[in-house]
């Protein structure tokens, strides 16, 4: 199931970064400004984050599969839309769709993980978050490919016969039930669980700084780069760069945070994030480009498998995905003002002013989750 459920995430996650290295034709094709792309990016983002609770939680009171099954066919439907010809109006419906599918699959698949791996959980977490990063991967070559051949709109058609066949899998290889009923969500009282101390909110507050540096930088990198003067090619072959970076960042980054606190683990690597923001920002030259992103990488990296087991392991064991779904609610919200504020800022001044103010989105979070370990 480790195995089916993260190829599921590398899949659609690939469909997803797709978006990225394209968004320059995508905005030319459908006559898209920098700050339209990034409301469209932005709704995308709201919905995945309002899916997150209800997504969650049913999957606490009905089963995991209930809710996984109906993500995967919401999400083969997505991209179908995303990829067919047709106008703005289109390609907004199929992210639209794109995030409630996401959203749908991302907790109930998350405590899924968390449920059959106790012992090990940060390891089994970053091995299936470590699918973002062999999903971005496929993505980069796809975007290589059809950048130099053919229409960016052909890009989609392997990501939805692969996705079919994922959810066929997952249909074979499932033993949880599927239940149909009518349940409460109780939001009043997971919102109160996920805040009720200080220590959790500031830790709430943390995350949703480092996710929002996330969305704009994940989005618009590319675009930075050929807005500096960078080829599309540099472009597309650094975006790949963080996600090779990612695949072994991640199981490693969880299996030290099983071993070492977790918070500490997680402010150096913000730390060590934002300085490779600075270094993309103000790099002249390739070398300095690719060690701007490793750094960057490394440093943010780290955080996916650290955030969800320090969610997973403050919650009661009857409302793991709940809670995980509404913290990462919180998360994603942040997340998805990150693209609106990067094409914003750019459509105003320029990338790089953007991304200076995500790595100080960066700093503060590592200020704040150092304070925490220091208080421990």
């Amino acid at each position: 199931m480790l195995v089916v459920l993260s190829l599921g995430w590398a899949v659609l996650q690939g469909g997803r970064f797709l978006l990225s290295p394209l968004l320059p034709r995508i905005t030319e094709t459908l006559s898209l400004s920098d700050a339209g792309a990034g409301i469209a990016l932005t709704a995308f983002g709201l919905v995945y984050a309002v899916t997150q609770f209800p997504s969650g939680t049913y999957s606490d009171k009905l089963s995991r599969a209930t809710i996984i099954l109906p993500a995967f066919l919401v999400l083969v439907a997505s991209f179908v839309f995303i990829g067919v010809p047709g106008g703005v109006a289109l390609f907004v419906f199929g992210l639209l769709l794109l995030g409630l599918g996401k959203g749908l699959y991302a907790s109930p698949t998350r405590a899924m993980v968390g449920d059959l791996f106790s012992r090990n959980r940060g390891r089994a977490l970053g091995i299936y978050a470590a699918g973002t990063d062999a999903g971005g991967l496929l993505a980069a070559g796809i975007a290589a490919y059809v950048l130099a051949t053919t229409t960016w709109r052909w890009a989609f058609l392997p990501i939805v016969v692969v996705l079919a066949l994922v959810t066929l899998l997952f249909v074979l290889w499932n033993t949880e039930p599927y239940t149909v009923e009518r349940v409460p969500l109780g939001a009043e009282e997971t919102l109160d669980r996920i805040v009720a101390t200080q220590a959790q909110r500031e830790r709430l507050a943390a995350y949703a700084l480092f996710y929002f540096a996330v969305g704009g930088l994940i989005n618009f990198y590319p675009s930075l780069l050929v807005a500096s003067g960078f080829s599309e090619t540099l472009a597309s072959g650094a975006f790949a760069l963080i996600f090779v970076v990612g695949v072994v960042v991640k199981p490693v980054a969880g299996d030290v945070s099983d071993r070492y606190p977790r918070l500490l683990v997680s402010a150096v690597g913000l730390l060590l994030a934002a300085v490779g923001f600075a270094v993309i920002v103000l790099a002249g030259s390739l070398p300095f480009v690719a060690l701007g992103t490793i750094l960057a990488a490394i440093g943010y990296k780290t955080q996916f498998p650290i955030a969800d087991a320090v969610v997973i392991e403050a919650a009661p064991a009857e409302n793991v995905a709940g809670d995980l779904g509404a913290a990462r609610g919180i998360f994603l919200g942040a997340n998805a003002l990150g693209p609106g504020f990067v094409g914003l800022v750019a459509d105003l001044a320029s990338f790089a002013l953007a991304f200076w103010g995500l790595a100080v989105a960066l700093l503060l979070s590592a200020v704040i989750l150092a304070r925490q370990y220091a208080r421990a």
